[in-house]
């Protein structure tokens, strides 16, 4: 019987597959490059209309990809019920808008995958693209900054709590709102971005997450993350990648190579909990810790108390031997593949709403990047 073949990791083939990186388009529209897969990481409008979005999605349609994915931003207004229900009168009191209408724009789009604090599993199936496959999980929330969408208190239970929802085994991470001190520096020069989502980021260690929000933090990091100090919570390696742009006053893409052969192959095989070991017990004679529930792979919720572990600290967020009472285990078992996420803010708007003056865009980040090649054996 035929059917969907990923290679194992061990004779895993990979292929070049290329991502065009764009946010905070703001109705303005900009020149794509050839790839791929074409990712909006929000803010496609100034106040979400339906016309603003109208013309936005038709964009983006029109645009050649074999896959499209789309997120909302905090000014997509429309596309978050609940925030336009209460608040669009102060918005659009002379024109009040259908949020309804707005969401059917993308939620039946032919063409466009639009993501709403969810995960998808991509395959590539064009004969002349690269045939490969990733996860994804995108999501339009930001930690609450004035009276927009899709905004959450700036609270740390509530922030683990919405970030806790990204899959294990995710790629490509997708966000409205930059990681804390990555990629977030505002024009105030001050680091805006969420630290719970920094903290899901080290235990997940997707291959690339993606966002925008912050107009001025546009650029790309390499996180290196430590997966062995036994002492100190989602820690990091020092940084020291310095990305210079390409595309600058030119006619070049502004390209991040993390392919082997580009010669700086990002160090993540996208590994994973197997589906044999994940629902077992994390090792002999380990009771789980760390004070509250804690949800695996298979979806088996433990309880978190850890024997080596004192009482009332928990495990949560350490590294150090992955067997080890003393390790986050849920985040370590058999994914110490996972060292490295690439960090890209790709927002078109060099500066914030409202602006003054002309406005000035960016291009487009391009990034390639081995991905693992499926194949039907039909």
């Amino acid at each position: 019987m035929g059917g969907l073949v990923v290679y194992p990791s061990t004779i895993q083939q990979t292929r070049r597959t290329r991502f065009v990186c764009i946010s905070d388009t703001h109705n303005c529209t900009v020149k794509l490059p050839k790839g791929d897969v074409l990712i909006h990481c929000g803010d496609l409008t100034n106040q979400g209309s339906f016309g603003e979005l109208s013309k936005q999605i038709a964009w983006l349609e029109s645009a050649d990809f074999e896959c499209k994915l789309v997120i909302a931003g905090n000014h997509d207004l429309t596309l978050d019920t609940d925030f336009y229900e209460q608040y669009g009168n102060y918005f659009h009191n002379n024109n009040p808008q259908n949020p309804i209408d707005c969401q059917t724009l993308l939620t039946q789009s032919k063409s466009l995958i639009y993501l709403q604090h969810s995960s998808r599993t991509i395959q590539l199936t064009s004969p002349s693209g690269p045939r490969t496959t990733f996860s994804i999980f995108g999501s339009p929330y930001v930690p609450a900054c004035g009276n927009w969408a899709f905004q959450y208190s700036h609270s740390d239970a509530v922030a683990e709590n919405r970030w806790k929802d990204i899959p294990l085994n995710t790629d490509v991470l997708v966000t409205h709102g930059p990681a804390h001190t990555h990629r977030d520096e505002s024009r105030g020069r001050v680091a805006i971005g969420c630290e719970g989502l920094r903290q899901a980021m080290w235990r997940v260690r997707p291959r690339l997450a993606i966002c925008g929000h912050v107009h001025e933090g546009r650029g790309v990091e390499r996180v290196y993350w430590d997966l062995r100090n036994k002492f100190v919570r989602y820690k990091e390696m020092p940084n020291t990648y310095q990305w210079n742009d390409p595309g600058v006053g030119n006619q070049k893409n502004s390209l991040v190579d993390l392919t082997a052969k580009g010669g700086m192959p990002l160090n993540n095989d996208g590994s994973n909990v197997s589906s044999s070991s994940s629902s077992s017990p994390p090792g002999p004679g380990v009771r789980m810790t760390d004070g509250s529930a804690t949800t695996t792979a298979a979806g088996a919720t433990m309880e978190s108390v850890t024997e080596g572990a004192e009482p009332g600290i928990g495990i949560r967020g350490l590294s150090g031997d992955p067997t080890s009472a003393r390790s986050d285990q849920v985040a370590l078992s058999e994914r110490l593949g996972r060292k490295e996420t690439c960090i890209v803010n790709c927002a078109i708007q060099a500066t914030s709403y409202p602006h003054s003056g002309p406005r000035r865009l960016h291009k487009p980040i391009v990034v390639d990047i081995d991905l693992p090649v499926w194949v039907d054996d039909s």
